[in-house]
């Protein structure tokens, strides 16, 4: 599910990636982001201003903020969009009792009141959350959001059948037994038959939990945890022109071409605390032509890249040519990375997966994914630096002295009884390029070693029912997978969990590509789940990456990082965690 996030990614040989690297280090900062055209506006702040840190501060309002991109979102309904840029921009018209911290880098991660006067009353047993609602909250039309209308935007999610796609911890946290059929089906007048959650009154909402949770609020952070107003719901079709409760309303939306969003004049600043709402109009061009868009964008006639996937390697090399005052350079949140699935021999033996790990070449893996700032720092475990629990100086494997170990693969090899090597299968996706080039630069690694891995390059559209069907990887023999992951929301449960959870393994669409299942893993869990204090928490999601990572389940490529664009127009910039290394997008604005 969480693999939905990553939306795509243009390719990056090798060769330019040491190019990008060059110019990191010898290109001074300057630029000014299409000034020479007149529409840049404003005064670039600076190679990484805007990385965990706020760049050009302003509240002044007014302006069209313009982005740009290549993807359109999978939906605009808060109840079934998963993309990352998509829960960032949607901010703009949507609104949830609690909401990410409008902070630079780490401190987004935190939650504050959003609709609600406080981030919640919880009972002593953790499982209850009362929250009350802001005074002044209103739909585009005036008329007051009430909490029967926050529950019925939650229960949409239960939905499946009719809007599917969109993420369902709050399905699985309140309803774990799936008693629940959601809305459409609801058989009670109101159409607010979850039991889960009360509604005494209209400035109250009640959640009960089974269990505790201890990112449960992480979870009523997400768009799917929006109102919806039940006489505006249009079901399937509710994506085309959701109804605001934000400062912002839908104009137009065009799929795949682009969407423009006004002033909402029914918005009540003073019951919204988090958002500045300080553009007039925002609008989304969408466009086909990847190179195009980056041409645009360091000509000035766009702000920002609403995917914030990285700029691709032409125009790289000329942002950080001409205009490296406007780029940014900030880590993801996703790790890439290499599984072990254990149904494939001989990778049920730990000391032939240790093999591959002490074979492989970090630093050449490094380089195919974009070297250090366009491709990330060489990753050591499966824990990245935005959740809590990483240790940076963890290296079991000694991975990040870059070197391959080649002894000590031999050394492995033989404790598993496959002193000669073995044959393998490496599984990538076809319209990864990166990923092709890891797989590249592994299997020249193996093959010193004797390990033989050919490599299959499968549809990537079709990953779920192929490297995310267990019985299609046996079936296979796909010994190694290559993939990526980033967190819904940046702790163990948002990131480690579907990987390593046996409970989590599917049929298909499955995350767990090694098949691990390990009962005092599986503990550890529910232990670092049900402990709301994060930094508890965290310490024990640490145990659990330990043993995942000793136990080597994953080789850990990079932990990644992107070359992104800002416009000198925009103010009030910095990148967040809690957004995957993307831009605050409900705090900026623009010089006119």
């Amino acid at each position: 599910m969480l693999t939905h996030r990553s939306t795509s990614r243009r390719g990056l040989a090798a060769g330019a990636a040491l190019v990008v690297a060059a110019l990191l280090s010898t290109t001074a900062c300057g630029g000014g982001g299409g000034d020479k055209n007149g529409k840049g506006g404003g005064k670039a702040a600076g190679f990484n201003a805007g990385f965990n840190k706020l760049a050009n501060p302003s509240d002044k309002k007014g302006g069209e903020l313009k982005f740009i991109g290549t993807q359109d979102a999978d939906s605009w309904d808060p109840q079934r969009g998963y993309y990352g840029f998509m829960w960032d921009f949607a901010r703009y018209y949507t609104r949830t009792l609690v909401t990410p911290k409008p902070a630079p880098g780490p401190e987004s991660s935190t939650v504050v009141a959003d609709m609600a006067t406080d981030t919640g009353q919880v009972s002593a047993d953790k499982k209850t959350y009362t929250f009350k609602l802001r005074d002044g909250l209103t739909w585009e039309d005036g008329q007051p959001i009430t909490a029967q209308q926050i529950k019925y935007g939650i229960e949409r999610t239960w939905a499946q059948d009719k809007i599917s796609g969109g993420p369902t911890w709050l399905m699985q946290v309140l309803d774990p037994d799936k008693q629940y059929k959601g809305p459409y089906k609801d058989e009670s007048k109101d159409k607010l038959g979850l039991k889960a959650i009360e509604t005494p009154d209209e400035k109250t909402i009640i959640f009960k939990l089974p269990k505790p949770n201890g990112d449960f609020l992480q979870m009523l952070a997400i768009p799917a945890a929006a109102p919806v107003r039940p006489d505006k719901d249009t079901v399937e079709r509710y994506g085309q022109k959701p109804f605001s409760s934000g400062p912002y309303k839908w104009v137009s939306y065009e799929p795949n071409k682009g969407l423009e969003l006004v002033r909402n004049d029914k918005w009540n600043r003073d019951s919204d605390p988090v958002r500045k709402a300080l553009p007039d109009k925002i609008t989304v061009k969408l466009t086909t032509n990847a190179d195009d868009m980056d041409n645009r964008l360091i000509a000035g006639d766009y702000d920002l890249d609403i995917n914030a996937t990285g700029m691709g390697s032409a125009g790289r090399q000329k942002a950080l040519q001409s205009a490296k005052a406007n780029v940014d350079n900030p880590q993801t949140g996703f790790i890439r990375y290499a599984a072990f699935p254990k149904s494939v021999a001989p990778f049920d033996n730990e000391h032939c997966r240790k093999a591959v790990i002490h074979a492989a070449d970090h630093t050449s893996l490094q380089t195919a994914r974009g070297g250090p700032e366009a491709g990330g720092d060489i990753g050591t475990s499966m824990l990245p630096p935005a959740v809590k629990g990483h240790d940076p100086g963890y290296d079991p494997f000694r991975i990040k002295q870059g070197k391959p170990d080649e002894a000590k693969a031999r050394e492995e090899l033989k404790a598993c009884g496959k002193p000669d090597g073995f044959k393998t299968t490496i599984a990538v996706r076809n319209n990864k390029q990166p990923e092709i080039a890891t797989a590249e630069s592994l299997q020249a690694a193996l093959k010193k070693v004797g390990i033989e891995a050919q490599i299959d390059q499968y549809d990537g559209a079709q990953a779920a029912g192929i490297v995310g069907a267990p019985k299609n990887v046996k079936a296979k023999g796909y010994g190694i997978i290559i993939f990526g992951w980033g967190a819904d929301f940046p702790s163990g449960q948002g990131f480690l969990q579907p990987l390593a959870d046996g409970r989590f393994i599917q049929e298909s669409g499955n995350n767990n590509y090694t098949e691990l299942n390990d009962p005092e893993i599986n503990k550890l869990f529910d232990q670092a789940i049900a402990e709301t204090d994060p930094e508890k928490a965290g310490k024990i999601f640490q145990e659990a990456n330990k043993k995942i990572t000793e136990g080597a389940w994953y080789l850990p490529f990079t932990y990644e990082k992107n070359i992104i664009w800002r416009s000198s127009r925009l103010t009030n910039v910095y990148t967040a965690d809690s957004y995957n290394g993307r831009y605050d997008y409900a705090s900026l604005g623009v010089v006119k």
